[in-house]
């Protein structure tokens, strides 16, 4: 193994909004009663923001009374893999004008499910990280 790789490498903001454009699969992360939850949604990237769809229930709710909620999404092939995770404000799409931007994105539910709801988290912060996959490094044991 060479001197300067690296199996894991932090990812410029430019690299996670782009690794995020070509998924269509993450995870929301917000809490429910005190606990914490995570549900899988379909979303897209909008103008440097997440935006999905959902139908009455407890994601809707959850983003409504925590508005501070995670968001993450990753990849993986048999030589590397990425993960980015997305700190932010969720919030309701209420507006005509706000319905009809969020409705450009063309954001279709996967499931046969009724999903009027738009919700679109402006981030706080994001971040992610590359891993290239390897055998582990050999360890040094010391005799006691």
């Amino acid at each position: 193994m060479s001197e300067d790789f690296q199996p894991v490498s932090i990812l410029s903001q430019t690299e996670c909004w782009d690794l995020l454009s070509s998924r269509t699969l993450g995870r929301l992360v917000t809490s429910v009663d005190g606990q914490p939850e995570i549900f899988p949604v379909n979303f897209v990237v909008q103008r440097r923001t997440i935006l999905f769809r959902t139908g009455e229930g407890t994601k809707l709710v959850s983003t409504a009374i925590n508005h501070n909620v995670l968001f993450e999404a990753d990849d993986h092939n048999v030589a590397e893999g990425w993960s980015v995770i997305v700190k932010g404000l969720a919030r309701s799409m209420r507006s005509d004008e706000e319905i009809a931007e969020a409705e450009k994105a063309q954001l279709l539910p996967w499931i046969a499910t009724v999903k009027p709801h738009y919700v679109r988290i402006r981030p706080f912060s994001v971040s992610g990280r590359r891993f290239m996959f390897g055998s582990e490094p050999d360890r040094e044991f010391t005799a006691v």
